[in-house]
């Protein structure tokens, strides 16, 4: 089997669809047999992250008039190497599939990892949720077939795009293995020094930017000792946090965490006591499931994705009640034997995203389709 992919969030972002992008392929390559990969990229890789090189061949775009407009290949100038390569299937690994202006003989699938800028389109410009919508509702339209990252994404595909339940396949993301280890204490303690943490901290991970509430989380610890780590890339959003942080004198009790390596972020995990994601949306939640690997209680948002990936045996609250949210830290702080509870089950239920079972759903859609 070949399967071609495209890859340009896979070699130019270093997060989030990148990260998916890599653990596809990595996971392809471990867990099934498919004998070639063929990543379709425009240009030559800005991200420094390590890819399965041994059944994988990276096509760039063909002919001086491709190169010189490669972000017009990767719309529309694909499909005459995608042919030549004799690809079994294609996919779209980020919502987006090149347009067919002909009837094209290999199969194709796109992965929509979320429609935040139809369910809740105040986060973003008007042209972006233009553009969004144009490319999103031709993929999932002229794709042989559509998988979604949660129940949650199918759900929201049916209503805002209209597409067939049948035509659309849940196939969960799981983590970077890095969290599925178990870090020595000494490693552990270490990062907690290295960050200037107390011994006891909340966690939260994740782009600080408005939908990811974390305003709420400062709220709720006003007042009193606790620490909150906050890790991510800083938007606009973040400004409004630090002006909350000076104008409350909480500067002692929340530390920013930027640039940490995926070698020491799950070290971070192991380290904290409480993980808490009051987000408002998500497609998924990927640092729920982190948390899970790394054993880690969490406090989430009670509705949408969250319930499906942090499972029955996490706590849930109302993202905009800090009082609520304050009550389920005190309540995990002062009781350590449900917080190992908690931290034991969530691993048990963490066992339906392993790279295995990721492999083979997506093995199962791509014979499917042959």
């Amino acid at each position: 089997m070949k399967i071609g992919y495209d890859a340009k969030r896979i070699f130019h972002n270093k997060t989030g669809l990148g990260n998916y992008g890599r653990d596809v392929i990595r996971i392809l390559t471990d867990f099934t047999e498919i004998e070639s990969f063929y990543l379709f990229n425009t240009r030559q890789p800005t991200v420094n992250r390590s890819i399965p090189d041994v059944k994988t061949t990276i096509v760039y775009p063909k002919g001086w008039f491709w190169k010189k407009i490669p972000a017009l290949w990767r719309i529309l100038g694909q499909w005459k190497q995608i042919n030549e390569n004799e690809l079994n299937c294609y996919h779209g690994l980020s919502g987006e599939i090149p347009i067919k202006l002909k009837k094209q003989r290999v199969k194709t699938i796109v992965t929509i990892h979320d429609l935040i800028f139809l369910s809740h389109p105040h986060y973003y410009k008007i042209w972006d949720r233009i553009i969004y919508k144009l490319k999103f509702n031709y993929a999932v339209h002229a794709a042989d077939h559509v998988i979604a990252i949660s129940e949650q994404t199918k759900k929201d595909i049916i209503h805002f795009l209209k597409v067939k339940p049948t035509k659309i396949s849940v196939v969960y993301q799981g983590c970077h293995n890095a969290f599925k280890q178990q870090f020595l204490e000494k490693d552990v303690e270490a990062i907690r020094r290295r960050y200037n943490l107390p011994n006891k901290f909340i966690l939260n991970v994740g782009t600080i930017q408005e939908r990811k509430n974390a305003l709420t989380i400062i709220k709720a610890i006003k007042d009193t000792t606790y620490h909150l780590a906050l890790v991510g890339g800083e938007k606009g959003y973040a400004k409004k946090l630090k002006k909350y942080i000076a104008d409350h004198q909480m500067e002692r009790q929340v530390t920013f965490v930027k640039n940490i390596s995926i070698q020491d972020l799950p070290k971070l995990y192991q380290a904290a006591t409480v993980f808490c994601y009051p987000s408002y949306c998500e497609g998924f939640g990927i640092p729920l499931i982190e948390a899970l690997f790394s054993k880690l209680p969490i406090i989430v948002t009670k509705d949408g994705c969250f319930p499906e990936a942090a499972g029955p045996h996490s706590i849930y609250v109302n993202p905009d009640d800090p009082k609520e949210i304050l009550e389920k830290i005190e309540y995990l702080y002062k009781n350590p034997a449900i917080r190992a509870e908690m931290a034991s089950k969530g691993y048990d239920f963490a066992q339906r995203f392993t790279d295995q079972k990721v492999g083979a759903d997506l093995l199962a859609i791509y014979n499917k389709l042959r």
